[in-house]
């Protein structure tokens, strides 16, 4: 059975020890937590070895079996070095994560491969393989921009559905990419279109000041769960590998303040039970149509 787990993003307000508990109690077998903040006013506690946070988060793995399958966040901008991922790297070694989820933010590309060429070598050392997430926002915004890199460094591709739809990435892209290189689907929903109107939610996400334009807002706080939107996951499912681990990744703030964080947990969860149960074994050539149309929908 493909497994489930919860991305830190998506109950961003927890710890990562309370996001363990969470996930523990609403069914989902693993998580991806946050070891550094995405943005320099998203604090987080010192998570090296050792450290209370640390030792706390390891103990809520210990209690509920579950596991750590990604950390995050690194931004690579042309200024990023070993000074900001060992630590990252040190305190996930510590959670047993095997993925370093990054941004790619320098424009120049050669540059940008050697960082994170010298980043995949820090990383075998303590068992982690970064993972290149094209945003639709940032330098590096589709699938064909990052899976070059991706492979000359030795790094893998995170992928991300909103990311996709947004940043104009198709089905077929996905397709093409060698399986090794996708250690996790990360999983939401959303209009097929950016809304042309975005209330800005209150109050804003963990550590966050400001949310930016209508993609980061839409990114950051307003997505919906697997199933409740225009994308067309389907055909997404079927262009990765067979029981590819989904991380469900659905930041919605007024949902979690309604259902509470683990009501929400298990919300999505559900949400992507029913996804899976839709889904039913079709002919490739019916795929190809499938990623065709969803291409000519905004992909």
């Amino acid at each position: 059975m493909t497994e489930l787990g919860i991305a830190h993003l998506s109950l961003l307000q927890l710890d990562p020890a309370e996001l363990v508990h969470v996930a523990a109690e609403a069914g989902f077998q693993f998580v991806g937590l946050r070891v550094r903040g995405a943005t320099p006013s998203e604090a987080w506690p010192d998570q090296r070895p050792g450290s209370p946070a640390s030792r706390a988060t390891v103990a809520a793995l210990q209690a509920s079996g579950l596991r750590v399958r990604d950390i995050e966040f690194l931004s690579l901008d042309g200024r990023t070095g070993r000074e900001a991922w060992m630590p990252m790297l040190e305190a996930g070694a510590a959670l047993g994560a095997d993925t370093l989820n990054l941004a790619g933010q320098d424009p120049d590309v050669s540059r940008l491969t050697d960082t994170l060429a010298q980043l995949v070598s820090d990383a075998a050392g303590y068992g982690i393989v970064p993972a290149l997430e094209p945003i639709s926002y940032n330098v590096v915004s589709s699938v064909p921009q990052a899976a070059p890199i991706a492979r000359a460094a030795g790094a893998r591709v995170m992928l991300d559905p909103l990311h996709l739809q947004r940043g104009g990435s198709s089905h077929g892209d996905v397709a093409a990419l060698d399986p090794s290189l996708i250690p996790v689907l990360q999983l939401c929903d959303g209009p097929a279109a950016v809304p042309e109107q975005i209330t800005v939610p209150t109050p804003l996400p963990r550590g966050m000041s400001a949310l930016g334009g209508p993609r980061q807002v839409e990114s950051r706080a307003l997505r919906l769960a697997p199933g409740e939107g225009a994308f067309d996951l389907v055909s997404l499912l079927r262009a990765v590998p067979a029981g590819v681990p989904l991380s469900l990744e659905v930041p919605n703030n007024g949902l979690v303040s309604r259902m509470g964080a683990v009501g929400y947990a298990r919300y999505l969860r559900e949400a992507t039970l029913s996804l899976l149960e839709r889904m039913a074994p079709i002919e490739p050539a019916d795929t190809v149509d499938s990623m065709a149309a969803g291409r000519s929908h905004g992909h």
